[in-house]
């Protein structure tokens, strides 16, 4: 992180990264100590240096030029892994003007836009500039609507406020003519229940200038009840090989609903470089009147002369799951304060992880209703239930956790769950458009078993990925066909063997983000062994099975390739499953394909196998659509996507299972192709396929993958 920093600063420039050892043989004393005389001597000096600006080094006023990106993103899923969707990005060049000792004005000269989701939001007029001069003695953010009146660290009435350690970390930074080491300094509030910076400084202490800010805010400072974090980080640069002047700048804001614990995350991005620096021009104090923050007309907006599209240009860490550098600032600050400085403070919320889990229909519970809810026992320790009700079956069906999570992603529960599961790997329909489906059309793209289970589970995130770990004890049962559509007739559940035994499992997630070159890739593994804890007398496929206990293992891995070329999408997609017991097979525990997702073509799991696979590429390309006005949440584009897609899903063993619900495949490749159209911001996906092996023409219309984790 240091390297990186120096290299930010200096660009070319030769350096090398020290410790604060070496500046501190320099100045005497020892880092590490809060509010020591050496760290108190160094913030007062930059306090000081803030207070005078500029007045010895003979600037009296500059201009710059700014770029940058406004970007707006939502973040979907438990533990907001997935790369956040870009919903509409605002790309702005400004000129930046400054006279001492504090005047300050900036005007739009160039602004445009992309809307990739529909949405209604409308920036602070903060948001659409930079900061100047590290901001005032009392720090505001989204015109004091987000941030407001928050004491400067380096200001006179912070110096009684915060609390400062000099840390060991510094950067030292060589030039033709000398040498500068630029000292880290942790800043955090001496009374972490009053609004307040909490973050890190860089400050050269030749001249007391300050180089970067990193800092977060405590939860006392947030004006809105529904921000969750907001980060900031300023980079000076040495301009002139005399002044210090801004030269990135960044800013993240995420924000959650109060009362409602659903996993959808709003993000607002902000992202700036600044240069072409031009020194004592004599600017006329009328250049200064007014609002800070000004826009040139929309004519003259329109005539900037932009390079490339908005999207091409954007710079690839702007879409990532979490700034490292902003990553860098929250976690830090968690360190320097208590968890519940920064936690929201609520009783209970209602909580549902998807929209499905408050209304649903499916053919063996019918409509069922219910909903959750989630409180905080003690810091990270939290209690969460669920329950629903299903008309349909009569039953009531519901799960707890008892878990406690780091921010670091590190976590332990203890659960207890009775519910519906589902055979199968592969989600083959948005839970809200299966609900639709089932109850007009009798058509169900469900397997449901009954699953009670209680055990424990804990995980942790590194090198990019989630892995999770879970002991439990488990029971399933089959279920049966209870609903009446609307018009149709439904296919008859699964048959399912009952089963309890003691089950181990392992997971390793990997969400969907860069790694090489234009690709984006997702990957999801799994590994699990049930041992059933009874000898049993049962019948399987009308035949009577008596046996032992035995031990089932199970594998699986799916991942999905997503890869830019130009204007084009390719998308190679893959899932694979294999099984094998040293006793009775269960036919919940099998590979199964069949479906709009991993056989289109094909009967729901209606290809079964000990040991399968199913291999999809498609190709996205961009045509003209219709463009279709949305009032204030913007206006359809006009374009959509043809995605024509060919593949194979394959199994072997165990041989052709009887069934009550129709005829099944195995033993061989079943061959597929079809053409999508993704539309509507390409949220709607349209499918048509056939499948080339004793398969079937099929229609789907859907929403996009993106969006099932939350529906």
């Amino acid at each position: 992180m240091r390297r990186m920093l120096a290299a930010r600063l200096v660009a070319s420039w030769s350096l090398t990264v020290g410790t604060a050892q070496v500046a501190a043989a320099q100045t005497g004393g020892a880092a590490g100590v809060w509010n020591d005389p050496r760290s108190r001597a160094l913030v007062e000096l930059a306090t000081q240096r803030r207070t005078e600006q500029f007045a010895d080094t003979g600037l009296v006023d500059y201009r710059a030029d700014a770029r940058g990106y406004v970007t707006f993103l939502a973040a979907f899923g438990d533990g907001f892994l997935e790369t956040p969707k870009v919903l509409k990005t605002d790309q702005l060049a400004l000129e930046v003007y400054w006279h001492a000792p504090n005047l300050s004005k900036q005007r739009i000269v160039g602004r445009r836009d992309t809307l990739l989701l529909p949405t209604d939001i409308e920036y602070h007029r903060d948001h659409l500039g930079i900061v100047q001069n590290n901001f005032p003695d009392f720090i505001r953010i989204g015109d004091g609507d987000e941030v407001r009146d928050v004491p400067h660290p380096l200001s006179r009435a912070g110096l009684t406020l915060y609390d400062y350690q000099l840390s060991d970390d510094s950067v030292r930074i060589r030039l033709p003519d000398r040498e500068i080491t630029l000292l880290e300094v942790k800043v955090r509030p001496r009374n972490d229940r009053d609004p307040r910076v909490i973050g890190a400084i860089y400050i050269d202490p030749a001249g007391g200038q300050v180089v970067r800010m990193a800092f977060n805010f405590t939860r006392a400072a947030f004006v809105d009840g529904e921000l969750e974090d907001l980060a900031i980080v300023l980079e000076n640069r040495l301009v002139g090989s005399r002044y210090w002047l801004p030269s990135r700048q960044e800013i993240e804001i995420r924000r959650m609903a109060t009362w409602l614990d659903f996993p959808v995350r709003s993000i607002i991005r902000g992202r700036w470089e600044i240069g072409d620096y031009q020194f004592n021009l004599s600017l006329p104090q009328q250049t200064f009147s007014g609002l800070e923050i000004v826009s040139a007309p929309p004519q003259d907006l329109a005539k900037y002369p932009w390079r490339g599209t908005i999207m091409d240009s954007l710079p690839p860490d702007v879409r990532a799951t979490v700034d490292p550098d902003i990553q860098r600032v929250l976690s830090e600050a968690r360190v320097l304060v208590r968890a519940q400085a920064l936690q929201r403070v609520h009783a209970i919320r209602v909580s549902a992880p998807r929209i499905s889990d408050f209304v649903r229909f499916n053919r063996a519970e019918g409509m069922t209703l219910g909903g959750g809810f989630t409180t905080r026992v003690v810091s990270n320790l939290s209690l969460a239930g669920r329950g629903h009700y299903g008309f349909a079956d009569a039953l009531w069906k519901g799960s707890g956790e008892l878990r406690w999570i780091q921010p670091s992603g590190a976590r332990f529960g203890v659960f207890a769950s009775r519910d519906l599961a589902e055979i199968g790997d592969q989600q083959e329909r948005s839970t809200v458009v299966n609900s639709l489906a089932a109850q007009e059309f009798a058509s169900d793209l469900t397997d449901p078993l009954w699953r009670q289970s209680f055990g424990v589970q804990t995980g942790f995130r590194a090198v990019g990925m989630d892995f999770g770990f879970s002991l439990s004890h488990e029971e399933d049962l089959g279920v049966s066909t209870k609903a009446t559509p609307m018009t149709g007739r439904y296919l008859f559940t699964p048959e399912i063997l009952p089963m309890a035994g003691l089950r181990f499992a392992a997971t390793a997630f990997r969400p969907h983000s860069a790694w090489w070159g234009p690709g984006v890739l997702s990957m999801r593994a799994g590994l699990s062994a049930i041992r059933e804890d009874r000898d049993r007398t049962n019948e399987l496929n009308f035949q009577l099975v008596v046996g032992p206990p035995s031990t089932t293992t199970r594998a699986s891995l799916s991942f999905e390739n997503r890869v830019r070329l130009g204007s084009r999408t390719l998308v190679l997609a893959e899932q694979a499953v294999a099984v094998k017991s040293d006793g009775l097979l269960f036919p919940q525990e099998l590979a199964y394909f069949g479906g709009p997702v991993s056989a289109p073509g094909y009967q729901l799991h209606s290809i079964i196998g000990s040991v399968g696979s199913s291999t999809r590429i498609e190709l996205q390309m961009p045509i003209r659509f219709v463009s279709i006005p949305l009032g204030r949440f913007g206006r359809i584009p006009g374009r959509a996507q043809l995605a024509p897609f060919a593949g194979v899903a394959a199994v072997k063993g165990p041989g052709t299972i009887r069934t009550v619900r129709g005829p099944t495949f195995s033993n061989g490749g079943y061959p597929f192709a079809g053409v999508g159209l993704l539309a509507v911001f390409d949220v709607l996906r349209f499918d048509v396929a056939r499948g080339l092996r004793n398969g079937r023409w099929m229609f789907n219309v859907d929403v996009s993958r993106d969006f099932w984790n939350i529906l």
